[in-house]
Order: structure tokens, then C-alpha cells, then sequence
């Protein structure tokens, strides 16, 4: 520690062996008060500190050595402050406590960029700190410190990501707002807000997630916003070059190579994955690739411009769903032969940052998408339930196994782009720091869907046969073109240190559209049957104005309160009312959903051992979008998607870490012992509902019970990890339908209670060569986390065996 007479109002931040600036430096006060962090340059300003006073400030950066100094403000010149990298030596062991010396959990920062995050619900997912199947995006482990989150088992390598939480179904993450370094990455934002694709974690720096109160900043989803963060490229090195090759059951084999590097004012970032595998059931073969590239350029230390681009391809056979009684017969079953997905996904993105002032920074990002997702196959029952033979209309329609009728076919083309902007602004009330985002954005979608039918073979063919099957009855074909406008601020307000209060709101214009037509099924029926289309245009405009505030009381730099409470809103889709599926009926009056977002919480640590962060939270789902059984007409004896009524969602959240090392064998520098306990406890009730049978009903997707908890060993280069996770029982429709193991129905029943042991390994043998293995569902135990009402084919989806991998690093 040293005293410094200041003469400036900032500091800059270099690498004390290659006097490279470094970013992200969070620069503390002793009081734990967070300044802020350095930008590209290395530079922050200290402006918000009074002159001619002495401060004991703190730089931590999760690579370097935490360095603390007392400074005095003087005058104008610039103060530099040389940070020590922690030595490649160490062993992994101190290498990754040292990385974990961060103050308080691992939530954002009040400020980051031109984001605010104070007051609100935020969990960061830090990848080098922790052990997973990173290979196949294992998310139950990736995911295993974020509460509360219910998540569906993926088979195919990690490719999509289905994880939900508080009520919100999981299916392919769309109930929140995905993005990837801050842009949009599903295929329509409004409307079809679906992930096709997912970064691969072996690419990711973090994962950021925050809560309901992120709809202000970032859109209208009521499950908030999941946020891929992208590793940065190496600004110590020209070239450097990772390698990570891993090997698995059922036939697993994935590539992942990325290189990196910064030279003078350019930097870049690119990788190559490729994925393959069988899974282990028969008919799921997928085969995957994926391209990521990143290139950074600093005009200045003020100005810097980055372009973007990520392909990915993939090719999928889809084993369908099994009845109960099939799963209970064998989980690993599949009667189906001729079902297939494919995905291609490209993604555009060009931001420029750009520091007007040391108090005014602003982004603009321009970013697009031109994708397409096909799938084709079969959603009917493969048994009929009666004569317990095939159905006419299953995979395998006769007794010969002879093909004789066409599959429905499904291909959707998403072309979309948009541009956000962003300022933020640093100014002093009264001797208070505060902190102003005003923000806008732009969003213009024109997707097209058809659904008809497909060929009547076995392989991959994604051509319509229109013209060979004219009376196929799921016929459509429209176009979505759909446009947001958008325009949002918060701001901090310090009543003083330890008290903030950040009000914020969000305009928003939204309009939908539809056009197209749908085959007249009436006119197929009688003694002269005749294909006639309905036209079927649709517009709805809409502007709204939602409101949210959070506030943050910090009386210790290791302790917080926080409160905060969001309007949400989520857009009904068109495509959602015209896709035909034969297990269920769309109520073509579902309209957009409402409600809000609450969470009141604390967080924090005790003596650097433990640390914690509990929160209740309450959400209030109006209008809620769900499925019914119903026996009225016009819907008398089937299942139908409509907006059932009102929810009320209830929930407490938690996750706890202690550091058992440092409690009980502090003196073992090379040992590491610590566990970790993540409990979510939710209630929910429809209290209103169109339907009498749903009046009174749990949400649907919602565990009472979702606990993850696990332990982690180390001792200098080895590193194992066990975690458990146990979820209680869960209704997938908001009839409450019971679980029934006699059930030869597809869709509907509930999820059992389930539970699975993880085990993972990691052993460093140099600062090149890294090896990692693991077996997932240790246990071997029989399970699913899904019924599917359409594709893949409706039914139990079961979620894998007992299997293992083996990857082996290498970096240059």
C-alpha cells in the first residue's frame, strides 16, 4: 500500500509487465462504494470524488492482483496505476480462489457501459469458474447457481436452449429476451421469439440474467433477459490459439478451435465448432456447425468500432415422444423414422462506442438476422388407442411398413434487423452522484411462414409436394411483417452513500401484421370436394407505457437490500394462431398478455466465507396464454391454446456458497473445499379463469420444489465438482392434468418429481494442456423435464441416461 499526492480526476489502469491498458478494472472506495470500471483505454473517471481529499481505493480485476492505494485530488494530470497478472505458476487451484476475490456475489454492477442495473434481480454466470459438460451446453450445470430456473433436457449436443422460470414455459427460452453482446438473437423479437440458436458456452466469457425488471431496458418478456457475453479477444498476445476436443457417448464428438489477438488498434476473436452425435435413442442422429467472428478497431481512446458475424447450421432427426406407457416400457423407444429439423441462423452486428465526454458515453448497434428453421415429420398419436396398432396417419402407416402418406412439413424464414442507441450520463444533485440512460430502438421484421405437406420418404427433404397432395387439410402460407419502436430511460438517483433510487420507463409502439391465406377445410368435404383458399390479413397496432423503479440500500460494502417492481407485456403471435396442429385448437380472439414483476431481496457476504442472496418475489400474469381441456363448444372434447385468465406467482429464491477451505484449512493454500446450495420454493393459483376447470388450478411449468446443490474439491492441478438437482412434480397444462402411467395420450399429464447426480473432473497440466471429464445423471435414473405438443412429435421427450465425456484442451 502507498499514498500518492493526485493531480488529476482520473486514473488509467496499465499491465505492469506489458503497460497494455486494461479494461474492466472495478475501482472501489474502503467504504465498498463501486466508482466504476475502466473502458477499452483503461481509463476511469474519478470525477464524482471530491478534490483535496484522501481516498483508499481498491482495483480489482479477476485476472490480476487486487491493488489498493490511498490517492489525494489534485490538479489535472492523469494517475496510472500498474496491476500484476497473476502468474501462470500458480496452481489451478489459487488460480481460480484468487479469481473469485470479488466483492459481493456474482451479480452487475449498478453501472456497466451504458447499462443500469441497479436495484434489480441480476445473476452473472462466470464459465472459467466453474466445471460442466461445456461440450454439450449441459445447461442443468451452467445454469446451476441462477435460482429458480426450470429447464427442459436437450439430446441434441446443446444445440437449443429451452430454460424458463417463475411459470414462464421453458420451451426454447422464448419467454425471455435473448441476446448475444446486447443484441437480439431470436427469430422475431414480438413475433415468434423462439432461440433457434445458442452460443456454445466453450466461446462464452459469462452469461448474464436478469429478472422481470429488465423489460425496461431490454423489451416486454416477462422472464427478463439472458444475455450472452462473448470471451474478448487477448489483447496481451498477436495470435493465440484454444483447442478443446471432446469425446462421449452415443457417439459424441465436438471440435472446439478459436483464435485471438490484438495488434496496435486492431483486435479479433473467431471460432469454429462442429457437433455430432446419435443421442441415445434411435432416429437422433445431429450434426452441427457453427462460426462465430468479432473484429474490434480503436479509432481513438474514445472511439471503437466492432463488427460481428455468427453462421450456424444444423441438421437434426427428431425420435419423437412416447406415451407413459411406452416410457415406463423403455425410455429409449422411438416410433419415429421421418422426423427431421434443420436451422440456419446468421446473425449481423456492427456497434460503435463512442466517449463524449469523461461523464457522457454512447453505443449505437446496428444488428440483423437472416434465418430459416424446417421441420417435417409427423404430430399425431403412432398408437391408435383403441386397436393399439399403427394409425394411418403415424410414422409407420401400415403393417407392411410401407410410407404411403405425406408428412406435414413446416418451414419458417426470419428476416429481421434493427439499431438501438444509447447514452448515459454521469452528473452530481446536490454533491450526489447520479446516473441517466436514455435509450431507443428501432425493430422491423419480415417473416414467412408455410405449412403444408412434405414428401412421403424417409430422408431430410424439405421441398413441398403442393402440387402432388393439393387436398392436404394443414395448408397455409403467410408473412409477419412486424415493427417496434421503442424509446427508454433510467436513472440512479443517491439519496446518499448507501441509499439509491432508479425509476425507469419504456414507450413502446408495437405493430403486428399477418398476410396470407388457409386452405378452406370445409371444401374438402361432400361428393365434390374443391381446394379453396381464405385470405386471412390481420393488423393490430398498439402503444403502451410501462413503469418500473428499483432501489438499492448498501449500509456495508458486504451487505445489500434491493427492491425492485416492472410493468411486463408480451405480444400475442400471429404464427402462433395459424400454425395448425393436431393436438391441440388456437383460439383465433388469444390476445396480448399483461401483468408485472416484483422482487425484494438481500445479498452480500459474511467474513468473505459465506455469501448469499435471498430474495421473495411476486408476479402477475394477466391474460395468460395456456392450454385447457374444454367442453363447451365450439371446442366441445379437445385442447385448446387460448388466454386462460389470471395467475398470481409466488416464489422464494436462494443461493448460498460457503467456502469451507477458508473455515476450516485456511493455512492449505493448494486445497479447495466449498459448497453451494440453490433452493427456489414457488406457489401459484389461476385466481380468475374463463374456464371453470382452471378457476383455482397451479401455473403450469412450475415445481414447488427446484433445488440444485453440490460441492467442489481441489487439491494444487485437480479439480472435482459433484451437484445434485431434485425437482418436485410439475403440471404442463392448466387443467392440472395428473400424472397417469396408463396414459397412451401424448400431450396431455404431468411431469413426475425427478432428480439427477452430476460428477465432474478437470486436471491442468500446464498452462497449454488441460483435460476434463465427467458422467451426467450419475445415477442412471429414468426421467423427462417435457411433453411436446408438436415437433419433435407430441408426447414424453425422455432426457438421457447415464453418459460421459472426455475433453482435452490445448492453447497456444
Amino acid at each position: 500500500m502507498s499514498a500518492y499526492a493526485f493531480q488529476s480526476y482520473s486514473v488509467k489502469v496499465i499491465n505492469a509487465e506489458t503497460n497494455k491498458p486494461i479494461p474492466e478494472v472495478q475501482v472501489y472506495t474502503k467504504q465498498g462504494s463501486l466508482l466504476g470500471a475502466t473502458d477499452a483505454s483503461g481509463k476511469l473517471s474519478l470525477s464524482t470524488l471530491e478534490a483535496n481529499k484522501t481516498y483508499h481505493l481498491i482495483f480489482f480485476e479477476y485476472d490480476y492482483k487486487t491493488y489498493e492505494t490511498d490517492i489525494v485530488l489534485q490538479g489535472n494530470e492523469e494517475f496510472v496505476v500498474k496491476m500484476q497478472p497473476l502468474s501462470n505458476v500458480l496452481s489451478e487451484v489459487v488460480l481460480t480462489y484468487k479469481k473469485k476475490q470479488a466483492f459481493g456475489l456474482r451479480t452487475l454492477k449498478p453501472v456497466e457501459g451504458t447499462h443500469i442495473y441497479a436495484g434489480k434481480k441480476s445473476e452473472v454466470v462466470l464459465l472459467d469458474q466453474d466445471l460442466a459438460n461445456k461440450a454439450t451446453n449441459n445447461a442443468r450445470q451452467v445454469y446451476a447457481k441462477v435460482a429458480g430456473l426450470n429447464i427442459y433436457d436437450s439430446n441434441d449436443g446443446g444445440l437449443q436452449l429451452s430454460i424458463g422460470g417463475r411459470g414462464l414455459d421453458p420451451n426454447r427460452t422464448a419467454n425471455f429476451n435473448t441476446r448475444q453482446n446486447d443484441y437480439d438473437i431470436s427469430a422475431d423479437v414480438l413475433g415468434y421469439p423462439e432461440s433457434y440458436y445458442t452460443p456454445p458456452t466453450e466461446a462464452l466469457q459469462q452469461i448474464q440474467v436478469i429478472r422481470g425488471a429488465a423489460s425496461l431496458q431490454y423489451g416486454t418478456q416477462f422472464g427478463g433477459l439472458i444475455n450472452f457475453v462473448m470471451k474478448k479477444p487477448n489483447p496481451e498476445k498477436v495470435f493465440e490459439v484454444t483447442s478443446r476436443s471432446t469425446a462421449g457417448s452415443f457417439d459424441l464428438f465436438t471440435n472446439f478451435t478459436s483464435i485471438s489477438g490484438t495488434s496496435n488498434k486492431l483486435s479479433y476473436y473467431a471460432y469454429y465448432n462442429y457437433k455430432q452425435g446419435n443421442s441415445f435413442r434411435p432416429n437422433s442422429g445431429f450434426d452441427s456447425k457453427n462460426a462465430y467472428a468479432h473484429i474490434g478497431y480503436d479509432f481513438n481512446e474514445k472511439t471503437k468500432l466492432e463488427v460481428e458475424y455468427t453462421h450456424l447450421n444444423y441438421l437434426a432427426q427428431q425420435a419423437g415422444g412416447l406415451s407413459d406407457v411406452q416410457f415406463l416400457e423403455n425410455p429409449r423407444q422411438s416410433y419415429r423414422t421421418r422426423n427431421w429439423f434443420a436451422v440456419d441462423w446468421n446473425l449481423f452486428n456492427l456497434k460503435l462506442n463512442h466517449e463524449f465526454s469523461d461523464n457522457v458515453n454512447g453505443t449505437l448497434s446496428i444488428f440483423g438476422l437472416d434465418a430459416s428453421r424446417k421441420a417435417i415429420g409427423f404430430r399425431t398419436n403412432p398408437l391408435d388407442e383403441n386397436a393399439n396398432i399403427f394409425d394411418v396417419n403415424s410414422d409407420e402407416v401400415d403393417g407392411l411398413g410401407n410410407f404411403d402418406f405425406e408428412r406435414d412439413l413446416l418451414v419458417g424464414n426470419f428476416k429481421n434487423f434493427g439499431a438501438e442507441a444509447r447514452v448515459i450520463t454521469k452528473y452530481n444533485i446536490k454533491e450526489q452522484p447520479a446516473v441517466l440512460l436514455l435509450g431507443a430502438k428501432f425493430y422491423r421484421a419480415n417473416n414467412r411462414s408455410q405449412q403444408g405437406p412434405g414428401s412421403k420418404g424417409t430422408d431430410a427433404d424439405f421441398t413441398f409436394k403442393t402440387d402432388e397432395f393439393p387436398r392436404y387439410p394443414n395448408q397455409n402460407k403467410f408473412e409477419y411483417p412486424n415493427m417496434n419502436l421503442a424509446l427508454f430511460g433510467e436513472n440512479i438517483f443517491n439519496v446518499n452513500e448507501h441509499l439509491s433510487i432508479t425509476p425507469g420507463f419504456r414507450l413502446e409502439h408495437i405493430k403486428t401484421e399477418s398476410k396470407g391465406s388457409f386452405l378452406n377445410v370445409a371444401n374438402l368435404q361432400g361428393s365434390n370436394p374443391t381446394v379453396t383458399f381464405i385470405p386471412d390479413n390481420n393488423q393490430l397496432d398498439r402503444t403502451f407505457l410501462l413503469l418500473g423503479v428499483g432501489v438499492s440500500y448498501k449500509p456495508k460494502p458486504y451487505f445489500e437490500s434491493y427492491f425492485n417492481f416492472s410493468q411486463n407485456y408480451r405480444s400475442v403471435t400471429f404464427s402462433d394462431i395459424r400454425t395448425v396442429n393436431p393436438s391441440f385448437a388456437v383460439d383465433p380472439n388469444i390476445k396480448d398478455e399483461t401483468g408485472y414483476t416484483m422482487d425484494l431481496g438481500i445479498r452480500g457476504t459474511l467474513q468473505k466465507i459465506i455469501s448469499y442472496d435471498v430474495n421473495v418475489f411476486s408476479l402477475l400474469y394477466d391474460n395468460r396464454i395456456g392450454q385447457y381441456f374444454s367442453t363447451q363448444p365450439p371446442y366441445r372434447a379437445q385442447w385448446v391454446r387460448s388466454n386462460i385468465g389470471k395467475a398470481s406467482i409466488f416464489g422464494l429464491e436462494s443461493l448460498i456458497q460457503w467456502n469451507l477451505k477458508d473455515t476450516f484449512f485456511e493455512e492449505y493454500n493448494d486445497l479447495k473445499l466449498d459448497v453451494f446450495t440453490n433452493l427456489a420454493l414457488t406457489t401459484s393459483e389461476y385466481t380468475s379463469s374463463i374456464n371453470a376447470s382452471v378457476n383455482g388450478n397451479k401455473v403450469e411449468f412450475i415445481p414447488e420444489v427446484n433445488l440444485k446443490t453440490g460441492v467442489s474439491f481441489g487439491y494444487k492441478n485437480f479439480i472435482t465438482s459433484v451437484q445434485y438437482s431434485y425437482l418436485s412434480e410439475q403440471f404442463t397444462d392448466a387443467t392440472n392434468s395428473a400424472y397417469n402411467p396408463n396414459n397412451n395420450s401424448r400431450v396431455d399429464g404431468a411431469i413426475p418429481a425427478y432428480d439427477i447426480l452430476d460428477v465432474s473432473f478437470s486436471y491442468t497440466f500446464s498452462k497449454h494442456i488441460k483435460l476434463e471429464a465427467g458422467v451426467n445423471n450419475a445415477l442412471n435414473n429414468s426421467y423427462f423435464t417435457r411433453r411436446a405438443t408438436g415437433y419433435p412429435g407430441p408426447g414424453i421427450i425422455p432426457s438421457a441416461p447415464r453418459n460421459w465425456y472426455s475433453t482435452i484442451q490445448f492453447q497456444f
